[in-house]
């Protein structure tokens, strides 16, 4: 059973307290300035951002869970669709570019904030560097438990999530005890089934699989479902490991990350056919565990990823 932090507690009011590690929450109230680090950058919100261009589904549906798709005027690089419960307000947003938009294309939507998933986004070559945008009017500001230049997580945690969910309820003046109350009741519902046994979080390549290592979302996934991450030892939040690496550890479940570009099924299909993994006892016994590629990564969908992946355990043991 996991609790939700008594610093966070005190925030379901929006009473604004210090939050998370990754995201410190000034107290918001409707016509004051709110200035918060932002991954090393300090970005200041005169008032709530009306028009805001996402980049990166976990930011994209951060605001779709706290009721703020009303403010997207247009997204880019979503990695899936959305799930059910916002598709409704998901079906009205616009798509400005598949992967990075150029700083061209951003500025044509005449927003007041860039919300990144990613800090790369920002680059001379992306959406524009952070400085030029601020230069412009535009703010920018990347999922905290996102950094990686500063202010990184040394370990994700849920204290980090529900302090992301904190500070951008607070940029937007609006209160995010629902959404904070529902995260906690599915967490709280989780059951911790994989007694750890181990797993390898297979997110892509071939020649050089890429997983899921020791500080990041699929750490804490994988903890909180009691499972045993073959590459927790890894100061990254995701790294490439050798297939000889996996062979050797020979984990009991695979996590297969399923993306269009990447499916769950090209990556089974490649794991049965080398000689070198059809032999580990996940291959030959089938256990395999699947996740859409955007509930992957740190945000709102961190939570149900958890639910997920504890729920299919439960399916595979009862077979």
């Amino acid at each position: 059973m996991r609790t939700l932090p008594l610093v966070l507690v005190a925030t379901l009011a929006l009473a604004g307290c210090a939050a998370a590690p990754s995201a410190t929450t000034p107290t918001p109230t409707a016509d004051s300035p709110i200035t918060v680090s932002n991954c090393g950058t300090e970005v200041t919100f005169d008032s709530a951002p009306e028009r805001v261009v996402t980049i990166k589904s976990t930011s994209t549906e951060m605001l779709l869970a706290l009721g703020l798709g009303d403010r997207i005027v247009g997204t880019a690089f979503q990695d899936g669709p959305v799930p059910e419960q916002w598709a409704t307000d998901a079906a009205s947003l616009t798509s400005i570019a598949d992967k990075v938009p150029s700083e061209e294309v951003i500025l044509e939507q005449e927003p007041d904030l860039v919300y990144a998933g990613w800090e790369s986004a920002f680059a001379a070559d992306g959406a524009g560097a952070r400085g030029e945008l601020a230069s412009l009017g535009v703010n920018s500001y990347v999922s905290p438990s996102a950094c990686q230049s500063a202010e990184q997580p040394a370990k994700l945690s849920f204290d980090n999530i529900f302090g992301d969910i904190t500070q951008i309820a607070s940029i937007f003046r609006v209160d995010p005890a629902p959404l904070l109350a529902d995260q906690q009741k599915t967490l709280d519902s989780i059951d911790a089934d994989g007694d750890g046994r181990t797993a390898f979080w297979y997110s892509s390549g071939s020649d050089t699989p890429y997983s899921g290592a020791g500080i990041g979302a699929p750490e804490l996934v994988m903890d909180t479902v009691g499972l045993k991450n073959i590459a927790a030892d890894v100061n990254a939040t995701w790294a490439p490991l050798s297939w000889e690496a996996v062979v050797d550890a020979n984990p009991y479940f695979i996590v297969l990350i399923d993306a269009s570009w990447n499916t769950a099924e090209s990556k089974i299909e490649r794991l049965e056919t080398n000689p070198a993994t059809a032999n580990l006892d996940a291959v030959v016994n089938k256990r395999y565990l699947v996740l859409p590629f955007a509930s992957s990564e740190a945000g709102v969908r961190t939570v149900e990823a958890a639910a997920s992946l504890s729920k299919q355990i439960a399916e595979l043991d009862a077979q």
